[in-house]
Order: C-alpha cells, then sequence, then structure tokens
C-alpha cells in the first residue's frame, strides 16, 4: 500500500505566468492554489468530455517530471528535502532552453521538446540521482502497479534501481495537458490545443526552476509547496 504524503520535483511555469495559465486552465486546477478552475467555455463547446479528457493529468498540476512522486523513507523529513532543493538550486548549472510544442506522446498530449536537450536530460538524471536517498523503496503493490511485465529490461531495471521506469535514457520531457486519447481523437484535441499553445506567444522555454508538490492521500491532487529558481552558471 502506498504510503503518503508524497513529494515529487517537478519543473512548472512561474506562477502567474503566461504558460502557468494555459495549463492551469486548461486542466481546471491550479497546483500554487490547490484549487479548481473553470475549463475555458470554447474548449468545453467543442469537446464536452473534456473533465473526463483531462481527469489524469488535472491531480498533479501543469509539470514536467524531475523526480517521480514518493514517500518518504524512514528517517527522511519534509525540511530535509525543502533543504537538499534549496541546495541543487544553488548549484550553478547550464541551464536548458528548449523549443516547446504541442504534440502526442504514447497517446496522450503534451507540451514536449522539438528537438533533444542533453543540457535537459542531465538536470533530469541530476534529480533522479540527488534526491533518490529521500524516496522510501517500492512496495510490491506500488512495483505492480507499473506492469514490470509491460516494461522494457531497462526501465525494468530503472524502476527497480530508482522506483521510476522513465528515467535516464529512457526520460521524455513532457508537460502532460490530457490523458491517453484513442488515436481517432487525437488530431482535432492536437490541432486545438496547438492553437492555443500558439496565442501565448512562447517559441522559447527556459527550464530554469525547480518546485517541491506534495499530495496529501490517494484522492487528493498534488500542489505546490515550495519552488527555487536555478542558479546560472556564468
Amino acid at each position: 500500500m502506498t504510503a503518503f504524503p508524497r513529494y515529487a520535483i517537478y519543473f512548472t511555469a512561474a506562477r502567474g505566468s503566461e504558460l502557468d495559465r494555459f495549463g492551469a486552465n486548461l486542466l481546471g486546477h491550479d497546483p500554487w492554489s490547490g484549487t479548481e478552475l473553470p475549463f475555458p467555455e470554447d474548449v468545453v463547446r467543442r469537446f464536452p468530455d473534456w473533465r473526463e479528457l483531462t481527469l489524469e493529468p488535472r491531480k498533479y498540476g501543469f509539470h514536467a517530471t524531475l523526480k517521480a512522486p514518493m514517500p518518504l523513507a524512514d528517517g527522511k523529513a519534509e525540511d530535509g528535502l525543502r533543504a537538499a532543493c534549496a541546495s541543487f538550486a544553488e548549484t550553478p548549472r547550464t541551464i536548458p532552453l528548449v523549443r516547446p510544442v504541442v504534440d502526442s506522446i504514447s497517446g496522450f498530449i503534451a507540451v514536449v521538446p522539438a528537438e533533444p536537450s542533453a543540457e535537459l536530460e542531465r538536470l533530469a538524471a541530476d534529480c533522479v540521482r540527488v534526491f533518490d536517498c529521500f524516496r522510501a523503496p517500492l512496495t510490491p503493490g506500488d512495483r505492480a502497479r507499473r506492469r514490470p511485465e509491460q516494461l522494457t529490461p531497462r526501465q525494468r531495471d530503472y524502476l527497480d534501481r530508482w522506483g521510476y521506469p522513465y528515467v535516464m535514457e529512457e526520460f521524455r520531457f513532457h508537460m502532460t495537458l490530457t490523458g491517453r486519447l484513442p488515436a481517432e481523437r487525437r488530431e482535432p484535441v492536437i490541432a486545438m490545443l496547438r492553437q492555443r499553445f500558439a496565442a501565448t506567444g512562447l517559441s522559447k522555454l527556459a527550464i530554469d526552476r525547480i518546485a517541491l508538490f506534495r499530495q496529501t492521500d490517494a484522492t487528493a491532487p498534488f500542489h505546490v509547496i515550495a519552488d527555487w529558481d536555478l542558479q546560472r552558471r556564468p
């Protein structure tokens, strides 16, 4: 059985920014305040089941995973995790800069980088390694819920080593906007989301911050409890 609270380290847009409002409004959830938001009327008119289409990503908030949700290990506490996040953010690094686009990834629709970024992959790998000491070991039930029989051998190895299969070479940065959609539904949804994303005018996205999210119980959404700007290398 999963223990709570769970914590995750995500990239999320700065509070109140154009990207923050874009994601929060489409998911109907503000991860900063923890409040529900009304969906855009034109989206609901076009897709009356939009609430169901966004059910899965809504509980996590608009984000990209850097360290997947985890209960804390014995002897670890939230204050220590906060301090580790602050220390991580203070370490000078090259800030990844990507060209964001809306596309499908494994049947989900998300904001993803148009091209691979070695700096972004390095940042994600650093997060996985540095914060793993705070992670409680996977329970058999949690491991089973990841359906290891459907993973590749490398993904299973990563699941057992890091508690999450999509890390290191398997990492793919994505800020999810929908649940997994049937193939016949993807194109109209992608077209609508691309049009709305274009209206933000966002052609470059700096992955320049981390946020600590917390989920208090299995039915609660994740929300931001602290965030830090990453120190740029001179």
